[in-house]
């Protein structure tokens, strides 16, 4: 079941998967994978959302043939699906192998507008 926050970021978070999905098509792959960073930093702070966009950066990996990436993926679902709830997110994190699971990075401000209405909302 999803929470309130869950709800209400689920349009933007989609809208950037469907984009990941395009550019895939497209033969765009890491642009794809940019789009599912920001779906990541969207929704990172719900369970749902935080686990289902790793499942998606996984499985990106897979089709890439990134052996690091997939392994570091497991890892991140692992985490995301144990320390969301709790609020052990690093904020504007992106999500990534290229970064460390723990370090907080600054969010875009149409990224951080959208978590703030999605909060907001009732």
């Amino acid at each position: 079941m999803m929470n309130k926050f869950a709800r209400n970021i689920a349009d933007d978070v989609k809208s950037e998967i469907l984009l990941a999905e395009a550019r895939e098509a497209e033969g765009l792959a890491s642009t794809a994978f940019q789009h599912l960073e920001s779906a990541h930093v969207l929704g990172q702070e719900s369970t749902w959302w935080h686990v289902k966009v790793h499942c998606l950066m996984l499985s990106w990996a897979v089709r890439q043939n990134d052996a690091k990436e997939c392994l570091g993926q497991l890892f991140r679902i692992i985490g995301a699906i144990s320390k969301t709830a709790l609020g052990l997110v690093p904020a504007g994190n992106t999500g990534g192998t290229n970064v460390s699971p723990f370090k907080k990075l600054p969010i875009k401000p149409e990224h951080q507008a959208a978590i703030t209405k999605a909060k907001q909302r009732t």
